[in-house]
């Protein structure tokens, strides 16, 4: 299982400035290939500096979830500090 990428991201308007919320379609290698996946995530910041980040699967998803939550996390992660997800 491998996470080639987060495509099709829209970020929800919300009147919190520490919080951001997205929509998009993650795209995750399987063993039977790339499988397109539609997802909620939010970025909470914390006081501390920290990052929490939340994942919904909208799509019912074959794999076992935390190996599969623990890898977008750190996908979301970096796109975050690349600058990357839209404003």
């Amino acid at each position: 299982m491998k996470i080639i990428s987060i495509k099709d991201t829209i970020r929800k308007d919300i009147p919190i400035y520490y919080r951001k919320l997205y929509t998009g379609i993650a795209v995750i290698e399987m063993t039977k290939g790339p499988q397109d996946y539609r997802i909620d995530f939010s970025i909470e910041y914390k006081p501390t500096g920290q990052k929490d980040i939340t994942i919904t699967f909208i799509d019912v998803i074959d794999y076992p979830l935390v190996p599969v939550s623990k890898e977008l996390k750190k996908y979301i992660n970096e796109m975050d500090s690349a600058g990357v997800l839209p404003d």
